[in-house]
């Protein structure tokens, strides 16, 4: 079978970020022989859980034409609450000295409620006020880590109960419980963007907002649900923060946010709106923790790796550029 020119061009217009993927996966595999271990497989997607959830829900924001600054800050947020709601009866430095050791879930309702919460505030000024998303989000970043460091006193909150690190652990001493979490919301999210008159019209306000008002879409109730996801996507990561790490710091996830919207951004979600999937932020997500890891296994210097994330950003942002114009 042969290929021309123009077919080519559509097969790595279409798969262009999966063949990077393998093809550093290959690379990496001969150099590096103990890259393909089953081991090194599940810590990539382990590394990747994190702030691959927070791009699930990134993916929807940029989609709509939107922006949010703010997930690392409100997982820091929310991560401290919900820890200091988790924390065992023996803690040196109990937040709650007087409560008893809660439920699990409760320390769970709490982090999905702060970032919901933080997730709807931020949609509702973008919606309401019509201020750039940059500026509403910027201010949510702000805020938001203020709070986790005036709730703490900039202290961090550890010593958290068996069934709350339970969720940063193994299940079955095998397969990572963030990876089948990660999974989940991957399931979750793909099934609300495409099958679900929400992820219709999260698209629609990205290609065009103003066809989007006349063919009836609430605009406003929809921007306010997408962010409201992200957010509550954020929540969900201050968990399986928290159980990874067993304690929680209010500094926690300085920039995780840009390493979302890379994940996104580099998974093919066009910031011209009304582009993107969720696989291809999941796959954004791996080439980041691929590279990550691969720098690792070689001893690269730390700060090399960020240099080439920023290389592969501003390469993913200049391609989608190039295929709007084209596509205009």
């Amino acid at each position: 079978m042969t290929f021309n020119n123009t077919q080519i061009q559509q097969i790595f217009r279409k798969y262009g970020i999966v063949i990077v993927l393998v093809l550093m996966v290959i690379l990496l595999s001969i150099v590096q022989p103990a890259f393909l271990s089953a081991t090194n497989i599940f810590n990539i997607l382990t590394q990747s859980s994190i702030f691959g959830i927070m791009a699930l829900g990134m993916t929807f924001v940029i989609i709509s034409k939107g922006i949010d600054l703010s997930v690392g800050s409100v997982l820091a947020f929310a991560g401290v609450v919900a820890s200091s709601f988790g924390q065992v009866a023996t803690a040196t430095e109990k937040y709650f000295p007087n409560m008893p050791v809660l439920p699990v879930v409760i320390p769970i309702l709490a982090a999905l409620l702060i970032g919901g919460f933080c997730g709807f505030i931020n949609g509702f000024l973008i919606a309401k006020t019509k201020i750039p998303a940059f500026i509403a989000t910027l201010g949510m970043l702000t805020i938001a880590r203020g709070f986790a460091l005036i709730y703490t006193s900039g202290r961090p909150v550890s010593n958290l109960v068996p069934a709350l690190t339970a969720l940063g652990g193994k299940l079955f001493n095998v397969i990572p419980v963030p990876v089948i979490i990660y999974f989940i919301m991957i399931l979750v999210s793909s099934v609300l963007l495409n099958k679900t008159r929400f992820g219709k019209n999260t698209y629609a306000i990205g290609g065009n907002i103003t066809a989007a008002e006349v063919s009836g879409v609430n605009v406003s109730k929809n921007i306010i649900m997408i962010y409201t996801y992200c957010g509550l996507l954020a929540g969900l990561a201050a968990i399986v923060f928290a159980g990874r790490v067993a304690s929680v710091h209010p500094g926690a996830a300085d920039g995780y946010e840009l390493t979302a919207i890379a994940s996104t951004t580099i998974g093919g979600t066009s910031h011209s709106g009304g582009i993107g999937t969720i696989g291809g932020a999941f796959v954004g997500a791996l080439v980041l923790s691929v590279l990550r890891n691969g720098f690792t296994l070689l001893g690269v210097n730390a700060y090399w790796q960020k240099v080439a994330e920023g290389l592969i950003i501003v390469g993913a942002v200049i391609v989608d550029m190039r295929k709007n114009a084209k596509r205009d």
